[in-house]
């Protein structure tokens, strides 16, 4: 896929000149939030931190939630080595055994990172929210922190879960989490009335030993903390969207339009043979709408299928100069704020608010170049994000086929993810997805598109999505991606 995979010379030389350590007569002219409880909470292995939370009740009641983001504008210019070959690179690449990051490691695990008891810069997003999840009034400024605690979303998970020994442990930050899970709660419940879709679909995670080979495929684990964490963020990206939509600048906006009407026909239709009914009219559908069905389907054998179907007949999201809004999210304001460490656009976002808000630079010269580039910097990334998923999905096919290469004759339980003309994936417990040619199925089976079936023509068996199935593996390549499965018996 041609993603850049080494920094060139260039960049090494011009991040020489970067200290490890802060610059203190910067610290001076900033915020300083060091004597406050600010923590991080990120997987077990992340290296790159580049969001921090502190969380107060004021006496009226309100929360007073900060986001803190590292400050990655402050040390990548606009115009510099590292900035060009950042926005080539667009994000970072997230493999099964290694990360390709946007930026070096000196920025990305050092200086920008948010690593506990180190002063670091920060951007600042403070929101004072009400018990019924209203955002009334928000800051956004320079910071200087020194985070408290680095978590983990397991840890934090046992926490909230009644792990004694860990509470000791964390004793001096332990309520913090419970105000969190408070907060959190009230902004996923605003987030569910305006009718945000909540697929909350599961993720496999391939596991490999030091030389890459796969030894198992488990399901990530998505806890309390992990949906704590995705609320701050999403409410600071909308604060910080709606902050700049009413300035009227040039911007730079995470948008999601509306499905085509084409696909909603298709997935209305399965999703009725699945007995659930899209109310309303598809021309002008509402997010609310297919939100009450996948939280219908929650809890159900058809849920993975419903979620499924409704993320392919979604329109990507993807990122624009213009504010259009975000149906997924039922937001009519929306960017990409907390992650300027792996996203372009995320450092993008911080340049604009260092040059506006901080510099106060808002002369028609400053305005047009930002007008003049911003669209191709959108399209750019966008393209760009789509190629990392792409490489992302390539390879964790790869290691799932050469993980069940060991595994050939073995038999699993699954359900029928998908069905073609040529015969239906099989989804197992895992995730690890695999084919039943229809040359391999016992009867001449032909394709009912509308009923997403493969029906027998001489046994009149019907074989639909959400079916289980008990499958045998027949073959599995590593080098073309791909798992062939046999049918033993419908469960």
């Amino acid at each position: 896929h041609e993603a850049h995979v080494e920094f060139p010379k260039e960049v090494y030389e011009q991040i020489e000149s970067i200290e490890n350590e802060i610059d203190q007569e910067e610290a001076k002219t900033r915020t300083d939030l060091r004597n406050e409880t600010i923590v991080t909470i990120d997987g077990d292995d992340a290296k790159d931190l580049d969001d921090a939370i502190s969380l107060r009740r004021l006496k009226n009641g309100n929360y007073y939630l900060g986001v803190h983001i590292a400050d990655v504008s402050y040390y990548v210019e606009e115009g510099s080595e590292l900035d060009k070959e950042a926005l080539a690179r667009g994000t970072s690449i997230y493999l099964v055994d290694r990360v390709i990051p946007m930026l070096p490691h000196k920025l990305s695990n050092g200086i920008c990172s948010l690593n506990p008891h180190v002063d670091r810069f920060a951007i600042s997003c403070f929101m004072e929210i009400t018990p019924q999840g209203e955002v009334i009034d928000h800051d956004i400024v320079e910071s200087v922190i020194n985070s408290t605690e680095r978590m983990t979303y397991n840890n934090v998970n046992k926490i909230l879960a009644g792990d004694e020994k860990l509470q000791e442990e964390y004793s001096h930050v332990c309520d913090l989490f419970f105000l969190m899970k408070e907060l959190a709660q009230i902004l996923q419940k605003t987030r569910e009335d305006r009718g945000a879709i909540d697929f909350d679909t599961n993720e496999a995670k391939v596991l490999v030993d030091e030389k890459g080979k796969p030894t198992d495929v488990v399901l990530r684990q998505r806890g309390e903390s992990d949906r704590i964490i995705e609320s701050f963020m999403l409410v600071a990206n909308e604060t910080v969207a709606k902050h700049f939509k009413w300035l009227d600048l040039p911007f730079i906006y995470r948008v999601h339009e509306n499905p085509k009407v084409d696909k909603l026909r298709k997935f209305s239709t399965i999703s009725r043979t699945l007995g659930y009914t899209i109310k309303g009219s598809l021309e002008d559908i509402r997010s609310k709408e297919l939100s009450k069905i996948v939280e219908a389907s929650k809890g159900t054998d058809e849920h993975v299928i419903i979620s499924t179907l409704l993320l392919r007949c979604i329109a990507k999201a993807r990122y624009d100069e213009q504010c259009l809004g975000h149906f997924g999210l039922a937001d009519e304001y929306y960017t990409h704020f907390t992650s300027p460490i792996r996203r372009y656009p995320d450092l993008m976002v911080h340049r604009l608010i260092r040059t506006y808000l901080f510099k106060k630079k808002l002369d028609q010269e400053t305005l047009f170049h930002f007008a003049s580039i911003m669209q191709s910097v959108a399209d750019q990334a966008s393209s760009l994000e789509r190629k990392a998923i792409d490489i992302e999905r390539e390879v964790d096919d790869m290691k799932m086929a050469e993980y069940m290469e060991d595994h050939i004759g073995e038999e699993y339980k699954g359900i029928i993810s998908g069905v073609t003309n040529f015969g239906m994936f099989i989804q197992l417990d895992n995730l690890v997805e695999g084919l039943i040619h229809v040359n391999d199925m016992k009867d001449y089976f032909s394709f009912d598109e509308v009923t997403q079936s493969l029906i027998g023509e001489r046994t009149k068996e019907k074989f639909t999505l959400g079916d289980e199935v008990l499958i045998k593996v027949k073959a599995a390549s590593k080098e073309a991606k791909t798992i062939d499965f046999e049918l033993v018996k419908r469960l």
